[in-house]
C-alpha cells in the first residue's frame, strides 16, 4: 500500500508539472524552451543546496551517470521542441508510447517478472489514454516534431531504468540536475542565439515562478521520489503507472484552469486507471 501511494504522490508530481507548462507556456505566452531551461536550473540549485545541506557529497558517478543526464537532456529539449509543433493530444501519446516502448524493453532485457496481468492491465491503460488523447482528422503531422517527441520519450524511458541502479536517489537526481543544467544552456543558446527565447521581454514574472516550482519542487523532488520508488516498481510497473499522468494532468487542467469534464474524460479516466491497477498487481 505504501508504495502504491508513493506511486500516486509522484504521478501528481508528473502531472502538475504539464498543468505547470500549459498555465506558463500557454496562458502567460511563455516559450516552451524556455520553461525548460529555468525547470532544470532551478532545480539543479535547489538539489544541490539540499545535499550539501545533507552532506550527501557531489559525487558524480560512472557511465551511469552520463546516461541519465543524457537521457534527462534529450526529454527535456524533445519535449520542448515538439510541442513548437505538435498537437498536446498526439504528442501525449507518441510521448508515453515510447516510454512504454523503452520501459518495457528494458524490463524483457532485465529478465523482469511480468505476469499476464501486467500485460493486460498495460493495454486497457493504453487503450484508455488513445481514447482520450487521439487527435481528430486534422493536418498533416510534422514529422520532424514528432520525431522529437519520440526521442523525449526514449529519453525519459532511458532516464527512469537507470534510477532502478541508483542506491541515493536523492543524490542522484540532483547530480542529474547539476550536470544537465549548464549543458542546457549551452545547447539552448546554441540553438536559439539566446539562453532565454525571445530575451528578457518574454518572461513575465509569473511565468518564470511556475518554472521555478515546477523546477524545485515537481520535477526536483518529484524526480528524486521517482528514483527512490523505482527499484520496488521494476521497469514495468513503472511503464505503466505513468499512462495515469495525462489523467491527473488534465483532471488538474479542470481544477486549476477551468477546461471543461467531458463524459470522454470520464469513461477513458476509469479505463486507464483500472487498466494501472491490473499492472501493479504481482501476479
Amino acid at each position: 500500500m505504501r508504495l502504491l501511494l508513493l506511486t500516486a504522490l509522484t504521478m501528481t508530481a508528473f502531472a502538475a508539472n504539464s498543468v505547470l507548462n500549459r498555465a506558463a507556456v500557454g496562458g502567460l505566452g511563455m516559450d516552451a524552451m524556455s520553461f525548460g531551461v529555468i525547470r532544470l536550473v532551478s532545480g539543479a540549485l535547489a538539489l544541490a543546496a539540499l545535499i550539501a545541506w545533507q552532506k550527501r557529497g557531489f559525487a558524480i558517478g560512472g557511465a551511469g551517470r552520463g546516461i541519465a543526464v543524457a537521457g534527462l537532456l534529450a526529454y527535456i529539449f524533445g519535449f520542448s521542441l515538439a510541442y513548437r509543433g505538435l498537437d498536446a493530444g498526439l504528442g501525449a501519446l507518441i510521448l508515453f508510447g515510447v516510454v512504454q516502448i523503452t520501459m518495457f524493453g528494458g524490463a524483457v532485457v532485465a529478465r523482469e517478472e511480468m505476469p499476464m496481468t501486467r500485460w493486460l492491465g498495460a493495454g486497457l491503460a493504453l487503450a484508455g489514454l488513445v481514447w482520450l488523447l487521439a487527435p481528430g482528422s486534422g493536418g498533416a503531422v510534422s514529422v520532424a516534431h514528432a520525431a522529437a517527441m519520440a526521442a523525449a520519450g526514449l529519453g525519459w524511458g532511458i532516464y527512469s531504468l537507470q534510477g532502478r541502479k541508483e542506491s541515493d536517489a536523492t543524490q542522484a537526481t540532483a547530480m542529474n540536475f547539476i550536470l544537465a543544467a549548464p549543458v542546457a544552456v549551452l545547447l539552448s543558446w546554441a540553438l536559439t542565439g539566446e539562453i532565454v527565447i525571445g530575451g528578457a521581454a518574454a518572461l513575465s514574472g509569473q511565468g518564470v515562478a511556475l518554472a521555478v516550482v515546477s523546477g524545485v519542487i515537481t520535477s526536483g523532488l518529484g524526480y528524486a521520489l521517482w528514483y527512490a520508488i523505482l527499484p520496488g516498481l521494476g521497469a514495468s510497473r513503472a511503464a505503466v503507472a505513468q499512462l495515469t499522468v495525462p489523467v491527473i494532468a488534465m483532471a488538474g487542467g479542470m481544477a486549476f484552469l477551468a477546461e471543461p469534464l467531458t463524459l470522454r474524460f470520464v469513461g477513458a479516466a476509469v479505463l486507464v486507471i483500472g487498466g494501472v491497477l491490473v499492472s501493479m498487481r504481482k501476479a
